[in-house]
């Protein structure tokens, strides 16, 4: 039976932590599916399509470099329903989610606890990003560069072209 993963989130923009989590999730499972969340309520930078698109540009990029022999099979899709729904749809049986530091910790347990409520045969596995990427968030770097700060360590060069042309 394949083995189907989704890491869900806003990626408003992708960083380098994500592709991290991505990379490394792409070891463990024979599919990932990255799902960026409409979500509204937070007020997002990039509109949903243009996340979808960066996300699709990035991972194919990295990964192509970085997989020659292309294992995994990374999909990005854009939803705006409940994540269990959306992983039932997948036929999805893991939803990965990234611990930076030890505060993400009581919100993803809060998030893992309300999503085996919903849906007790999806498990949440937790992947840490390289020490490199441990403080980066998508918050910081949308702060940074809209006071033209350099964000190129953390990001991508295509995400970097997008944040610079805003």
């Amino acid at each position: 039976m394949k083995s189907i993963a989704i890491y869900p989130g806003m990626f408003d923009p992708i960083t380098n932590a994500h592709i991290d989590l991505v990379l490394r999730a792409s070891k463990m499972f024979d599919e990932v599916i990255i799902a960026v969340a409409s979500n509204q309520k937070k007020k997002p930078l990039l509109s949903m399509e243009k996340r979808v698109e960066l996300c699709t540009l990035v991972l194919d990029d990295v990964l192509n470099d970085k997989h020659k022999e292309k294992k995994t099979e990374v999909k990005i899709i854009g939803f705006d329903y409940l994540l269990t729904d959306f992983a039932h749809q997948q036929s999805a049986t893991v939803l990965i989610r990234g611990l930076r530091a030890v505060s993400d910790f009581e919100h993803e347990f809060q998030l893992a606890s309300m999503y085996r409520n919903l849906a007790s045969d999806i498990e949440s596995v937790f992947l840490m990003p390289a020490e490199e990427y441990s403080f980066i968030s998508s918050s910081l770097v949308k702060e940074v560069a809209s006071l033209n700060g350099d964000v190129s360590k953390f990001v991508h060069p295509i995400v970097l072209d997008c944040l610079q042309s805003m």
